[in-house]
Formats: structure tokens, C-alpha cells, sequence
């Protein structure tokens, strides 16, 4: 929505403006999250806030004096954008922390078991925690992530005894592609509410997807946020007549 600029709006500067991005951007991304903006489409609903915040100033000043452009505030509301979904993983567990960052690095490919080892421990896990665990395949001194082909059909979350929710993204991708969405509903119901966080980590898959130039993985993490409205009502419709049943019984 485009409104006039009230004729008496401030002066800001470069400062002011990143302050105030960094307050209000958050809360905007993840709105745009959990109204299931597709991936492929994240970077640039983001805009939106972020230039609305900008655009309340007359002018956002430089350190120089100079007035910023449009082009330079899109460059920062982007950086902001990173750090946002940087932010995300935080919250991540140790071993999922250490896949995507593998992940950034190497992509599906191989690298040296000294890199993953020492990065193993930084995320305070480790490789053959995570070779037992099916998410690391480790051999001859080499080192590459599990792909999705290779996880196991039946897997189910509640006997994982290393639950990690990088295993849940992939598995979801896996039903989706293979059952459809009436497998990933499945998944998704037995999953509870880590399901939504397995889709959240999506955002930040396909984002380093879009960096490598990895297209076909990006593919798969799109489709599974643009399919997720059909999932989450699959996985709540399937759960209703279970309970019903166990009433009239």
C-alpha cells in the first residue's frame, strides 16, 4: 500500500534507519513466515517493511550529508534480511547447526574429515555421532552430508533416538516428493509443532541454495513451504476422526 508522506516527516540517519529496521523487520519476516511466503518470493516481500521504513524519513542521511538512495537502503534491508534468517539458527540444535553450516560450505559434496571434525566440535557435536545418527556419511579421511534419497522410508520421530530437526525438513521434503502431501500430513501431525520449525529452517536452506546456485535443492525447499498450507490442513482434517472414534466408542 502506497500512502502520501505527511509533509512535515524527519530527517533521519544512516544509524536511525538500521535502528529502526532492526526493532521492526523482525517481527515483519516472520509474519511473512507464517503466512507461507514462498522462499522464492521472501527476499522480495521483504521490501515491503523494510521500505516502509525508510520511506517515513524525507531523507535518510549519509555520514557525508548526502542523502541515501533507494538502492543503498535495499542493500541494507537485505543485509537485514541475512541476519534475520542467521539469527534463526541459534535456536537450532547442535547437529543441525553443524549441517547447515557443512552445508554452506560444501553443499552435497565432499570435504575433508579434519574441516568437519573441527567444525563438529564448534557446534558441540560430532561426526560420528552424526555418521550413527544418518545424517554424515564418513569414509577414507572424506566427509558429505546424508542426502534425502538415502534416509531411511519408514523413519518415524518419536524412536529417533537423535531427533534432529534438519532430519525433519528432509524427511518432509522426501514425503512430499514421494506420498505427496497426504504423506508429508502424516509426518507433519506426528511431528507437532516441531513441524512449523522444520519449515521455518526451509527459508534459510533455500537461501543458501539461491548463494550456491543450487537449483534443484532450492526447488525442493520451495515446494515445501508452498505446499505447507495443504499439509498443516491434511494433518489437522486426519486427526479429527481418530478422535471422534474414540468418543462414540
Amino acid at each position: 500500500v502506497c500512502r502520501p508522506r505527511p509533509e512535515d516527516a524527519p530527517l533521519g540517519t544512516r544509524r536511525e534507519f538500521i535502528t529502526a529496521l532492526r526493532s521492526e523487520l523482525p517481527d515483519a519476516l516472520k509474519k511473512l513466515q507464517e503466512g507461507n511466503i514462498p522462499p522464492v518470493d521472501f527476499a522480495q516481500a521483504a521490501i515491503g517493511p523494510g521500505m516502509s521504513v525508510f520511506s517515513r524519513y524525507a531523507k535518510v542521511l549519509e555520514a557525508d550529508g548526502t542523502a541515501m538512495t533507494v538502492r543503498t537502503a535495499l542493500a541494507i534491508i537485505n543485509e537485514e534480511l541475512d541476519a534475520y534468517l542467521t539469527a534463526q539458527e541459534g535456536e537450532l540444535d547442535s547437529d543441525t547447526r553443524f549441517c547447515l553450516a557443512w552445508f554452506e560450505t560444501f553443499g552435497m559434496n565432499d570435504g575433508p574429515y579434519g574441516e568437519a571434525d573441527v567444525l563438529a566440535r564448534a557446534k558441540n557435536t560430532s561426526v560420528d555421532g552424526l555418521a550413527r545418527a544418518g545424517m554424515l556419511y564418513s569414509r577414507g579421511g572424506k566427509v558429505r552430508i546424508v542426502s534425502r534419497d538415502e534416509y531411511p522410508q519408514d523413519w518415524e520421530p518419536a524412536s529417533d533416538p537423535r531427533f534432529a530437526l534438519w532430519k525433519c525438513t528432509q524427511h518432509l521434503i522426501k514425503r512430499l516428493e514421494q506420498e505427496g502431501e497426504v504423506g508429508a500430513a502424516r509426518l507433519a501431525r506426528a511431528l507437532g509443532g516441531q513441524a512449523e520449525e522444520a519449515k521455518e529452517l526451509a527459508y534459510r536452506l533455500y537461501a543458501v541454495c539461491e548463494r550456491k546456485g543450487l537449483t534443484e535443492e532450492a526447488v525442493a525447499y520451495n515446494g515445501l513451504v508452498m505446499a505447507w498450507p495443504e499439509i498443516i490442513k491434511l494433518a489437522r482434517s486426519k486427526s479429527q476422526p481418530a478422535r471422534q472414534a474414540e468418543v462414540q466408542m
